[in-house]
């Protein structure tokens, strides 16, 4: 998130401006476009001529109702990691929705880095859209490949798992980890939220998980969407966790609260440690998390052909398929 005018400064460390979020919210929009431009285009990625059907890709795999999201966790563990000076780790597991991870890879430049022929320029852009989930290019996942991916993608359920492992004995080390709430249905997710029985705070690091509550999964209303704000709390609480809720829909002011929010999460982690490690406190802590609530799909279409997509389990995958489109 840092370019030429404002690392000489370092904006982040400094205090939440309008600035600074509206920042922010253009790389949030960069990489929603990104991220859409894999799913869809073969060429023209600036979109510098009018479209044209020979410009889509025929069949579009990929998904799209979870990456909104997830690039909104990503630009803001960004902000604290430079913030606070933190040694932090976004463990996540998007499923069909990788493109969010090789949007925000590209942007960052560690794609390029990593892949000179995916240049940051327009040519490198197209090659970066083309190759997403087509033939000799990159799967939808996040693959191997993809710089950042410590396993293979497609199966969810084991990212808080994860996170735990990581910090075991790594008292320096935040593990964020975004879990959506299709994905918390899992069994070894529902489980894992109990792994915070198992962490010390004086020897070992940190676990933030951020459960991302869009509302629904592939076909359904998920478990956590059909539970009340109460019930959300009184859940987690009897899980040791102390859940903080940003939920809203106007990119703006949840730039504002998410950032607010991580800030505090944040200084209530070492807050905990530092009790732990100067005044031997060895009571098991409550640790906490985020409750994000958005959207499915937020900020792509909200009707197409007369159906709800936006907030709706029907932006899970592809939110406009190309089958029936005769003309653009």
């Amino acid at each position: 998130m840092i370019n030429e005018k404002t690392s000489k400064t370092c904006i982040e460390k400094g205090p939440l401006t309008d600035e600074l979020l509206e920042l922010m919210n253009k790389w949030f929009r960069a990489a929603n476009y990104l991220s859409a431009g894999q799913l869809y285009l073969l060429e023209n990625p600036l979109l510098k001529k009018p479209l044209t059907l020979d410009m889509i890709k025929k069949k579009i795999v990929g998904h799209w109702g979870t990456v909104p999201g997830q690039n909104f966790v990503f630009v803001h563990l960004n902000r604290i990691i430079k913030k606070y000076d933190l040694d932090l780790i976004l463990l996540s597991g998007p499923g069909h929705g990788g493109n969010f991870y090789i949007a925000n890879d590209y942007m960052d430049g560690s794609y390029s880095e990593v892949y000179p022929n995916i240049s940051r320029d327009e040519s490198g852009m197209q090659k970066l859209f083309k190759q997403f989930s087509f033939p000799g290019g990159v799967p939808s996942h996040c693959a191997p490949e993809t710089p950042g991916s410590i396993n293979e993608g497609g199966e969810l359920g084991y990212g808080i798992a994860h996170a735990f492992g990581a910090v075991f004995d790594n008292p320096d080390l935040i593990a964020a980890v975004t879990v959506g709430d299709g994905e918390a249905e899992t069994g070894p997710l529902a489980t894992s939220w109990q792994s915070n029985k198992f962490l010390n705070a004086a020897t070992d690091g940190a676990v933030l998980p951020i459960l991302h509550l869009n509302g629904y999964k592939i076909a359904n209303p998920t478990i956590f969407a059909r539970m009340s704000k109460q019930e959300l709390i009184d859940f987690f609480h009897g899980c040791g966790w102390e859940p903080y809720f940003v939920e809203g829909s106007d990119p703006m002011p949840m730039h504002r609260l998410m950032a607010e929010t991580m800030d505090k999460v944040i200084e209530r982690i070492h807050e905990i440690q530092k009790d732990a490690r100067e005044n031997g406190n060895t009571a098991r802590p409550v640790w906490p998390m985020i409750v994000l609530r958005t959207p499915k799909g937020w900020t792509g279409p909200k009707v197409v052909d007369g159906q709800r997509i936006e907030d709706n389990f029907l932006a899970h995958q592809v939110p406009i398929s190309m089958e029936r489109v005769k003309s653009i």
